[in-house]
């Protein structure tokens, strides 16, 4: 079972934009006027994004904007990520796609195989994590802090993160590998009763999540991450992965929903 999918790889972009587009490849995929694809990016600037049902009363936004970062809130579930330093990926596909085909857990399942193949292949020692029967049972706006089922651990710590949207039109999964930097930071944008549990939950973070570079001692570059997805995708998946361009249709639609949706205060803090 060798198919074809598409292969983007867009330029670092603004939240709004990389979740519009997310979205208007998934319309378009539904319409049969696009193939599955999978999608590589990045976010410029630094840009905090909020799960489909999170409250936006997470953020604090008086911080955010000292910092420069942007906020967006996702199409899919889950908590707070800070997009920074990092390689973001979707995968686009039609329900009856046969790799993100069954149940959510199943679908997450075939993907994790080949996000585990592409972290192994640079030198990564992880392993896909399991049963998430260890969920705290205090409210936490961070989604790094905790794995959930079939999400990509090393040595015990949270390395990738993805959430999955189903729709009529099919379905759409992405998530983030980061590469560097300090995991912590996305604790200087959230609400926390006071400093102090500022600072606890920053040292939770650290001793529950990692970076590439945090495990392996060194930098690996956006574009090797990058093409370690590309290989595992095809090997894992029996996939040949086209790198092509969006198409107008897709831009401009991608332009409408920035507008309409992800940078529209009523969507951002709708929750």
């Amino acid at each position: 079972m060798t198919d074809t999918w598409r292969l983007l790889i867009t330029p670092p972009a603004h939240g709004a934009w990389n979740m519009a587009l997310d979205q208007a490849i998934l319309e378009h995929i539904g319409r049969g006027e696009s193939i599955p694809t999978l999608r590589l990016y990045s976010w410029q600037p630094p840009c905090l994004s909020l799960g489909y049902a999170q409250p936006f009363a997470d953020v604090d936004v008086a911080r955010l904007n000292e910092r420069g970062w942007e906020v967006v809130r996702r199409p899919t579930g889950g908590r707070a990520i800070l997009h920074t330093d990092e390689v973001t990926y979707s995968i686009t596909a039609p329900n009856d796609e046969p790799r993100v085909a069954g149940s959510i857990l199943e679908s997450y399942n075939r993907l994790a195989g080949a996000l585990l193949q592409a972290v192994k292949s640079i030198g990564l020692p992880v392993e896909i994590k399991e049963d998430s029967g260890t969920h705290q049972a205090t409210p936490n706006p961070v989604c790094f802090e905790v794995p959930s089922t079939y999400e990509i651990t090393v040595h015990g710590k949270k390395l990738i993160g993805s959430a999955q949207a189903r729709r009529k039109e099919g379905v759409l999964q992405h998530g983030s590998l980061p590469l560097t930097g300090n995991l912590a930071r996305i604790t200087e944008a959230l609400t926390f009763a006071d400093e102090s549990a500022r600072q606890d939950a920053a040292k939770r973070l650290l001793a529950r999540a990692a970076t590439v570079e945090s495990v392996l001692g060194r930098e690996v570059l956006w574009n090797d991450a990058a093409q370690a997805f590309v290989w595992a995708f095809e090997t894992t998946l029996e996939l040949k992965l086209e790198e092509q361009s969006l198409s107008e249709s897709e831009r401009g639609r991608a332009d409408e929903l920035v507008r309409e949706k992800y940078a529209n205060p009523d969507w951002t803090k709708r929750v």
